[in-house]
C-alpha cells in the first residue's frame, strides 16, 4: 500500500454537514432508535451527515495521537467509562445532530418562496377540479374529445417538462471533494458563507454564558484533537483551506456539530460519552467530513430540487380527488414517498460517506481506528440495556447502531493500511473491539439483574479519559 496509491483512494460513501434539509425549521425531526446523532441541533431527536491533485496523500506533521496531546491520561484498554450506567440513559435521550438551517442568500430565498409554491399548487389543482365540475356534460365530452385528438401533442409537451428536468439534473453534477461521487449541487458554497456567520452568531448568543474558556482541560483536549485532525489531513486543500475555530459548550447533551466555515462545537456531554481519545477523534474527524464534504449544500440541492418537482404532482392530486380531504390525504402520502425513498436514503448515504472519510481522517492522525465501531456498538448495548425496541433502519436519517459498526468493521482494515502508510506507531494491546464484546457480556449479565460486587463494578466502569483540572 504505497502513497500513491493513497492519492488515488476512492472513499466513497447518510446526513450533512447533515444540517441541510430542505425544511425551514430548524429542528428535523428523526426515528433512529430513540437516539440523537452527533450532527444534530438540541432537542432533537435521532438516530436519527474530488480528488485533490498531487499532494501527498499523508501529511508529514502526522505524529502519534498521544505525542500531540500529552496532557491526556488514557487508562488501561478495555475498560468503559466510570459513568457508564448513567450514560446508557444520558446517551439515549440527548445525542445528536448538527442544525437543521438553510444557506443564505439563494437557499433562503427559495424557503420563503417554498410555501407560497405549495399553496400555488394547491389553489391551482382545487381550481382546476372546482372548473370541471362547473363544466356542463355536453363541454366536458367535447373536452375529452378534444385531448383524445391531440394526445400526442400533450404526450410531446409532457416529455419536453421531463427532458428540461432531467437537463437541469446533469447540467449541476459535480464530483465530491475527496471521493469523487458524482452529485446534485444547485447551491454553491458561496451561498452558505453568510449563513454560516448568521448561524454562528445564533449558536453563540445562545450559548455565551456556557462557553468554557481556553484555559479549561475540555477546551484544551478539543482544540488539541481537532489541530491534529487538520494537520495531519492539510495536504486536503478543503481542509487546509478553512480556519478551524473551537468552541466547548457547558451543557450535558451528547453534541457536537461544525459549520461550513470551519466553526467547530462540541458539547462537554459528548466528552463525557466517549470512553477514550481515539473515539473523540474519529467523531469529530465525522464531523469535519461533513464540511468538507460540502454534504450541507448537497442535501439542500436534492431536497428543493425534488421539491420542485413534487408541485406538478401536488396540483395533480389537487385537481383529481374529488374533495379536501381526500386530496389531503394523497398530499400527506405524497409528502412521505418522497421522505421515505429519496431524503431518508439520501441522509443515509452522505451519514456512511462521512463515517468514511472521518475514519481516513483519523488514520492519517495515527488514531486507533479500531475505536471508531467500539462507539457505535457502545451505542447498540445502552439500547438493549434500555429496553428499547429496534425501529428499522428504513425509518431513520441515519444508519442504526449495529450496521453503522459493521460498515466501520469493514473499513478499517483498510483504515489501517492507510495509518501504516503515513508512518504511524504500531498499535499495541489487545484490539478494543474485542474487549469492548468481553465487557458487554458482563454488562448485559449485570443488567438481568445478577449483581456483581462494587468493586468489582469500579474497576469495570473505570474511565479512560481523564481531563486535569487547570
Amino acid at each position: 500500500f504505497d502513497r500513491d496509491r493513497c492519492q488515488r483512494l476512492d472513499l466513497s460513501g447518510n446526513a450533512r454537514n447533515c444540517f441541510l434539509t430542505g425544511n425551514p425549521d430548524f429542528h428535523r425531526n428523526c426515528i433512529g432508535k430513540g437516539l440523537r446523532c452527533l450532527l444534530d441541533v438540541p432537542n432533537t431527536e435521532v438516530y436519527r451527515n474530488a480528488h485533490y491533485g498531487s499532494g501527498r496523500f499523508c501529511s508529514q506533521s502526522s505524529q502519534p495521537l498521544g505525542e500531540k496531546i500529552p496532557s491526556l491520561q488514557i487508562s488501561s484498554v478495555g475498560q468503559l467509562p466510570c459513568h457508564f450506567s448513567a450514560w446508557n440513559i444520558q446517551i439515549i435521550r440527548s445525542f445528536h445532530t448538527s442544525p437543521s438551517l438553510q444557506a443564505a442568500p439563494v437557499p433562503l430565498f427559495w424557503i420563503i418562496v417554498k410555501p407560497a409554491q405549495k399553496l400555488f399548487a394547491i389553489i391551482l389543482g382545487r381550481s382546476i377540479r372546482n372548473w370541471w365540475k362547473a363544466l356542463p356534460p355536453n363541454k366536458r365530452e367535447l373536452f375529452k374529445e378534444s385531448a383524445r385528438k391531440n394526445k400526442w401533442k400533450i404526450l410531446l409537451g409532457v416529455s419536453s417538462l421531463g427532458v428540461v428536468f432531467v437537463m437541469f439534473y446533469f447540467t449541476h453534477l459535480e464530483e465530491t471533494p475527496i471521493t469523487g461521487r458524482a452529485r446534485l449541487l444547485v447551491f454553491g458554497k458561496e451561498h452558505f458563507r453568510e449563513l454560516s456567520q448568521m448561524e454562528y452568531d445564533m449558536w453563540m448568543e445562545q450559548f455565551k454564558g456556557q462557553m468554557l474558556p481556553e484555559t479549561d482541560a475540555r477546551y484544551q483536549v478539543v482544540e488539541r484533537v481537532v489541530g491534529h485532525l487538520s494537520e495531519s489531513n492539510k495536504d486536503i486543500p478543503q481542509v487546509s483551506a478553512l480556519k478551524w475555530v473551537i468552541h466547548v459548550v457547558d451543557e450535558p447533551g451528547v453534541n457536537a456539530f461544525v459549520l461550513p466555515n470551519g466553526q467547530v462545537f462540541v458539547f462537554t456531554g459528548l466528552l463525557d460519552a466517549v470512553s477514550d481519545i481515539h473515539q473523540l477523534s474519529f467523531i469529530l474527524g465525522h464531523e469535519i467530513a461533513h464540511a468538507v464534504l460540502e454534504h450541507a449544500a448537497e442535501k439542500a440541492s436534492l431536497v428543493h430540487f425534488l421539491d420542485f418537482l413534487s408541485l406538478i404532482f401536488l396540483t395533480m392530486i389537487w385537481a383529481i380527488c374529488p374533495r379536501d380531504s381526500l386530496a389531503v390525504v394523497g398530499q400527506w402520502i405524497q409528502s412521505k414517498l418522497q421522505e421515505f425513498m429519496f431524503d431518508r436514503p439520501y441522509s443515509r448515504t452522505l451519514e456512511a460517506e462521512a463515517d468514511k472519510v472521518g475514519l481516513q481522517f483519523a488514520a492519517k492522525a495515527c488514531v486507533d481506528v479500531r475505536a471508531s465501531s467500539v462507539f457505535w456498538q457502545q451505542m447498540e448495548l445502552a439500547e438493549t440495556i434500555q429496553g428499547q425496541p429496534k425501529v428499522p433502519e428504513w425509518l431513520s436519517t441515519h444508519p442504526s447502531h449495529e450496521n453503522r459498526a459493521e460498515h466501520l468493521d469493514r473499513l478499517i482494515p483498510e483504515a489501517l493500511k492507510i495509518r501504516e502508510s503515513c508512518n504511524c506507531p504500531s498499535l499495541s494491546g489487545p484490539d478494543p473491539r474485542l474487549i469492548f464484546r468481553l465487557n458487554m457480556k458482563h454488562l448485559l449479565e449485570l443488567s438481568k439483574g445478577q449483581e456483581a460486587p462494587n468493586s468489582t463494578k469500579q474497576d469495570l466502569l473505570k474511565p479512560k479519559l481523564d481531563f486535569p483540572h487547570t
